[in-house]
């Protein structure tokens, strides 16, 4: 048989394979668009109206702090929590502290120790007659749609879903199949008690936001604040309650029998029972918050501080010019003229990201960055979306940082803004070694005078599809303390990357008790991990990272 003959089967089957995948695709969009027409988002008809209270200055937090405020006239009480221990205890001491509001918004809340603790505590506020409105990102809230439910049928409190999934189960195929609407999620992370203390910034709510996972421990940061700051989070909190993307958990989640609640509202009392229950209740009674917070001797930096947020809108695609929160940061921080220092999980500076930064380099503007390591992030598309610039931004002068995922106990953002004011340092352990280290902060300083702390990640998603929310802090000092520790705190903690000597290759140098060693390849990775970063790096997916 020749050659010739052989091609018109091959021809056939070709065709044969393509007809077959033509209607599997058709298959699975009819599926998908059946599913849709069966779960449709229901209506927000009949959703009930609310606000932040504004008369609060009774409250045991107002009292606290009405000194201070009175004498800092426009000024904002900071305080940072660079500490997993003092960022879980001063969201447990807050929560005990509400007596009429207690608001909270979040992307992620675990089904664990810590997110069970804290709904717990927030139940129990709601117990005292405090107001709860609890809104969260519905991506994040796996395990939990019966405890959630639980929580929304108590008299005091009001559970919303951001951008939710109308099939339960699995959530992979409701994403699958609406992936334009559910690939927007909503990224802010903070928590409001009376109008008069707030906290926002890296943390989601989970045990490795807050140094007790087993596997893996994140390096974040979040800020205390009370003062004149506070007004602007509710009343950002007020119109995402309020925004087209929050449905009132009973329109979503499945309803409950009376025994279906007490089991799930049992389960978040019997997480107070475990070995490491008892460990974050220590962190709550050994911070120096546990005794200050309610009665007014807290260290705070007072300071002009700016909200910066993105429209609510932007979750389904619809913000206008101006209204991102990039384009409010790049207005309230301005251009740096000295120095940048960048702390970033997932950093993706996309080719024009890395000219600006390169851009800046070249102006003379000393720019330092920190980032997680390969073996140190917990997504390795993301560190493609990253390494691909890493060259380029090298030759332009910018000095490049990566986090060590080695599980050590010293983190390289604990000590940060550990003595603020003139009152007693904040100081924070894990409360056990992890496996693992991941930096999951989101911070940067420019000239020595400002400093933005927040949920916006350097990378695409954040700019184009998550709403995202931070503060710009006027504070010289907390500028200092943050380029100081990027500048030249990091040889314990990270890998110094460098071309070579001929600038042939990049080179780790990892700085040690037994001296400097010099790595050619990622260190600590494999040649499986690196080549699917290879891999990764040459597609075009940076849009959605």
């Amino acid at each position: 048989m020749g050659f010739g003959s052989l091609v018109a089967p091959c021809e056939e089957t070709l065709l044969r394979i393509l007809l077959f995948l033509l209607v599997l695709l058709l298959a699975v969009f009819g599926v998908g668009l059946l599913l849709r027409l069966l779960n449709p988002l229901p209506s927000l008809d009949g959703r009930t109206t609310s606000k932040a209270l504004a008369d609060t200055g009774d409250t045991r937090l107002g009292r606290a702090i009405a000194a201070d405020a009175g004498g800092n006239p426009g000024l904002s009480g900071i305080l940072p929590l660079a500490g997993a221990r003092d960022a879980f205890a001063a969201r447990v001491l807050l929560i005990r502290a509400a007596d009429r509001s207690l608001d909270l918004q979040y992307y992620i809340w675990q089904d664990d120790i810590a997110g069970t603790i804290l709904l717990e505590e927030a139940r129990q506020a709601a117990d005292r007659g405090v107001r709860v409105r609890l809104l969260v990102d519905d991506n994040g809230t796996a395990g939990l749609d019966a405890v959630l439910a639980a929580l929304d049928a108590h008299p005091a409190i009001e559970v919303r879903l951001f951008n939710p999934f109308t099939i339960r189960r699995p959530k992979a195929v409701g994403y699958i199949m609406d992936f334009g609407r559910l690939n927007r999620r909503m990224h802010n992370k903070s928590i409001t008690v009376d109008n008069q203390a707030t906290i926002i910034g890296g943390r989601n709510i989970g045990d490795a936001y807050f140094g007790a996972s087993q596997d893996s421990l994140f390096a974040d940061l979040d800020v205390l604040a009370v003062g004149a700051i506070v007004p602007d989070v509710s009343a950002d909190f007020d119109r995402y309650w309020a925004s087209d993307s929050a449905y009132p958990a009973t329109k979503i989640l499945p309803s409950l029998s009376a025994e279906g609640q007490r089991e799930a509202l049992a389960h978040l009392r019997a997480s107070s029972s475990s070995a490491l229950a008892q460990d974050y209740a220590q962190a709550v009674t050994e911070s120096v918050l546990s005794a200050n917070l309610t009665v007014g001797n807290m260290p705070y930096d007072w300071v002009p501080v700016t909200m910066v947020s993105d429209d609510p809108s932007k979750g389904l695609g619809k913000e206008e010019a101006g209204e991102k929160l990039m384009e409010r940061l790049a207005a309230s921080m301005g251009q740096p003229h000295t120095k940048l220092a960048l702390v970033s999980a997932y950093f993706v500076p996309t080719d024009a990201g890395t000219d600006a930064f390169a851009g800046l380099a070249r102006a003379g503007v000393d720019v330092s960055i920190l980032t997680n390591a390969l073996n140190a992030t917990d997504v390795a598309a993301v560190h493609a979306g990253y390494a691909k610039h890493r060259r380029a931004l090298l030759e332009a002068g910018v000095k490049l940082w990566e986090l060590k995922g080695d599980g050590r106990d010293g983190m390289p953002l604990s000590m940060f803004g550990s003595r603020t004011g003139s009152g007693p340092a904040v100081r924070t352990r894990p409360v056990f070694r992890s496996s693992g280290s991941s930096l999951h902060a989101k911070t940067f300083a420019t000239d020595g005078e400002r400093l933005f702390v927040g949920s916006f990640n350097f990378d695409p998603r954040s700019v184009h599809l998550n709403t995202e929310l931070g503060f710009v802090i006027e504070s010289p000092g907390l500028s200092g303390q943050l380029q100081t520790l990027v500048e030249e705190g990091m040889d314990e903690h990270a890998y110094r990357v460098r071309l070579s000597g001929d600038g042939a290759r990049l080179e780790w140098v990892e700085t040690g008790p037994k001296g400097t060693t010099i790595h050619t390849v990622e260190p600590g990775t494999g040649l499986f991990e690196r080549g699917l970063v290879a891999v990764l790096s040459r597609m075009p997916i940076d849009w959605m990272l």
